[in-house]
């Protein structure tokens, strides 16, 4: 790993800080096996630097799907700067809102697919699909239907991890000794080529998945319906990319049983494919879009549901209203900081920058997928990447979580890389800025690493060849 003293704290410092997080820090996903700290202090362009004065290339948005435009940009500084100096923080709360939030909101609709013309603003995604499921629930009740409640969400797929949002995570884990969850909610299965002889027999994908849907509803009655919730592309599960007639089906179902369908693009919009939304191209024609992660560049927390006027209208105008809010909802500081990285995004034709990205991925993994052991399937959509890891090509039974979680370690310990585990996926979502210099430099990493992976999770010695041209 390449060493930088500018970012790093001394010793004495490094050694607090890693035992002040022990101490008090609960991480997200936090587990107590996880032994291992990593802590960042500094980044720019790509690059990151924890306190050790390691320089790691971050190949993980973030780490978490996020950082379109790359970290460190002193023009999100003085956009940041310039709206705390204008005004920090008021509410959005009743009649009151600010200048940022309300042009955020105009762009948006901009940018959205056609329908889409109005804009909730929080926190951030489980919140914006939290809004999202109060919204299609009252929706239906305030015409009439109060029965019409029950949400549908598909396994493998991660909505959230606050109550609602975490229900309709398709993640065992997240619902495991925290209910009662949240009330009717039922998941159907995704759409999963690689396993598709497994889940779905001699069938088409397409068509099991629309049978299988007119099956629930007929099973739980449309008239107790009010919404189906899926990404685009389910990317917690795998970067799963359905067939191209998958979601014009089921648009047409939804449609004929009067249930609403909420793309739930926290991942996959602001560019991430090669697209603002990518629901505006595969057919989805959504009542309801969630946005969050790359909306403020990762220099804010920030999400919002998008919705059509008819919802809209329809629960605001209720008696009462739409009872529903967050104290930061709309924060001046966070909207100026999204409507700055948009218009980065625009100005330096990073959307259509995903699709090169999406080239540089595959080709710098694709011999990784037909060579290596313990890779049974490569997905790549813009710049979105998920390598899954199976025990041997043949049973293609996944690896255990540990094993792909020491993957990753392995890369950034050896390769300075960073790249994320997900279940039996080693996934990449790197920064739109990304050069294809440093794409190489980490697919290379990963290829390295893969191509030494045991099934147990340990990895055979690297070859003196190896070590000289790292």
């Amino acid at each position: 790993m390449t060493e930088n003293s500018s970012p790093a704290s001394s010793q004495s410092d490094q050694v607090s800080l890693e035992d002040l997080d022990r101490r008090h820090l609960i991480r997200s996903m936090h587990r107590g096996d996880i032994k291992d700290r990593v802590v960042i202090v500094k980044g720019e362009g790509c690059t990151v630097w924890d306190s050790n004065g390691n320089e790691l290339l971050d190949t993980a948005g973030g780490g978490v799907w996020s950082s379109p435009i790359g970290h460190g940009r002193k023009e999100l500084a003085e956009a940041a700067a310039a709206q705390i100096g204008q005004i920090e923080f008021f509410t959005s709360l009743m009649e009151y809102s600010n200048d940022k939030a309300i042009k955020l909101a105009a762009k948006l609709v901009e940018l959205a697919p056609d329908g889409i013309n109005r804009v909730a603003f929080c926190q951030g995604g489980s919140e914006a699909v939290e809004t999202a499921i109060k919204a299609a629930r009252k929706y239906f009740s305030v015409n009439g239907q109060p029965e019409k409640n029950w949400i549908l969400a598909r396994q493998y797929a991660f909505h959230g991890a606050t109550y609602g949002s975490g229900t309709l995570t398709g993640f065992p884990n997240m619902q495991d000794g925290v209910g009662p969850n949240l009330p009717n909610v039922a998941h159907l299965t995704p759409p999963y080529f690689y396993r598709a002889g497994m889940l779905y027999g001699e069938a088409d994908v397409t068509d099991f998945l629309v049978a299988e849907l007119e099956a629930k509803i007929a099973e739980i009655g449309a008239e107790n319906i009010a919404a189906f919730v899926g990404e685009p592309i389910i990317a917690a599960g795998g970067v799963l990319m359905p067939p191209g007639d998958y979601w014009p089906r089921i648009r047409e179902v939804l449609r004929a049983n009067n249930i609403l369908l909420v793309a739930d693009e926290v991942v996959t919009s602001m560019g991430r494919t090669g697209h603002w939304f990518h629901s505006a191209v595969n057919g989805m024609e959504p009542d309801i879009i969630t946005v969050a992660k790359s909306l403020g560049g990762g220099y804010a927390p920030i999400g919002a549901a998008l919705m059509t006027d008819e919802i809209a209208d329809t629960i605001i105008n209720a008696p009462g209203g739409f009872f529903h809010g967050y104290t930061f909802q709309g924060h001046p500081v966070s909207c100026a900081l999204a409507l700055k990285t948009i218009e980065i995004i625009e100005r330096e034709n990073l959307i259509e920058r995903a699709e090169e990205i999406q080239e540089w991925m595959w080709y710098g993994l694709v011999d990784a997928k037909e060579n290596t052991p313990h890779v049974g399937d490569l997905r790549v959509v813009g710049s979105l990447c998920a390598i899954e890891l199976v025990q041997d090509k043949q049973t293609t039974i996944p690896v255990e979580w540990h094993v792909c979680e020491a993957v990753a370690a392995e890369i950034r310990n050896v390769h300075g890389v960073i790249a994320r585990p997900y279940g039996h996926n080693l996934v990449l979502a790197p920064p739109l800025t990304i050069t294809e210099a440093e794409i190489n430099r980490a697919t290379a990493a990963v290829s390295e690493v893969l191509g030494r992976l045991q099934v147990d999770g340990t990895f055979a010695p690297r070859s003196t060849e190896t070590e000289k041209s790292a």
